[in-house]
């Protein structure tokens, strides 16, 4: 079997890390899978959502140490700046810039560049038993694609300070109530949920869905009057005509999918 599967049906890129016998840990082949996995859900027309997860009982433990971590104890310079343009898996720096969703669900263990990984993600749902932590620090280094970046701004400093400092996990419900994850669900019941998710976003404008991903990337550490130009600009200039006239008609007619209340409508 292949360490990553890529499947693809009805707008959805389902991408599994396939090394259950290491906990999916990446290794070389692994990264490179991942990345041309990432190329082409990027550029396939017929995609609009990705969801990422692991095969058994974990859905990443980060590099593997034996094979993956090794060799950069005597990197030169050159390698290193080369490096920034290639993180770990792609998604986490190289190919963060795809605006189409990604959804992961994180079915067990997300570990150091598998928590880098999850964190790349747009939306995380967390089964029960998924478990995350930055455990680089116990081994002599730290977070390198993304992980101190995305922490600080998905959690703020004190979780990622705790995180990293103690080098101590947090399981499911710790990590939702640290805005880590969207929710929490039954384990047998995790990829029924990204499903469900993917779903509703299928149904928005994807014009508008990416528009909007875009424009959150952008903000980001802008100071406020830079954060509300582009917002401004990105917002007013999303639409296509055509398609904002026709999904408005649906509002007026009451037909849109997904309506709730007494009109209520099927995803």
């Amino acid at each position: 079997m292949p360490k990553v599967i890529y499947e693809t049906k009805d707008r959805i890129a389902r991408i599994t890390l396939n090394r259950p016998e290491a906990k999916n840990a990446i290794d070389q082949e692994t990264h490179a899978l991942l990345w041309q996995a990432w190329e082409d859900f990027a550029a396939d027309d017929t995609l609009d959502v990705a969801i990422l997860t692991g095969a058994g009982d974990a859905f990443c433990a980060g590099a593997d140490l034996k094979t993956f971590i090794p060799p950069w104890m005597d990197a030169t310079p050159v390698r290193v700046r080369e490096n920034v343009a290639t993180g770990l898996g792609g998604l986490t720096r190289g190919l963060h810039r795809t605006y189409k969703p990604v959804i992961a669900a994180v079915n067990g263990w997300a570990l150091a560049g598998g928590l880098e990984t999850a964190l790349a993600c747009d939306i995380r749902i967390a089964s029960e038993r998924a478990q995350f932590g930055s455990f680089e620090a116990r081994r002599g280094y730290h977070h390198g694609d993304g992980g101190i970046v995305r922490l600080v701004n998905t959690c703020g400093t004190g979780v990622a300070l705790e995180m990293l400092l103690t080098a101590e996990p947090i399981d499911a419900e710790r990590a939702l109530r640290a805005n880590m994850v969207s929710r929490v669900v039954p384990h047998e019941r995790l990829l029924e949920e990204a499903e469900t998710t993917a779903q509703h976003i299928l149904r928005n404008s994807q014009r508008a869905v990416r528009s909007a991903k875009e424009t959150i990337m952008d903000v980001v550490g802008r100071p406020l009057d830079d954060q509300l130009r582009i917002e401004a600009l990105n917002g007013y200039s999303s639409a296509d005509p055509e398609e904002t006239l026709a999904l408005l008609q649906r509002f007026y007619d009451k037909s849109d999918a997904g309506r709730a209340g007494s009109t209520e409508t099927p995803l």
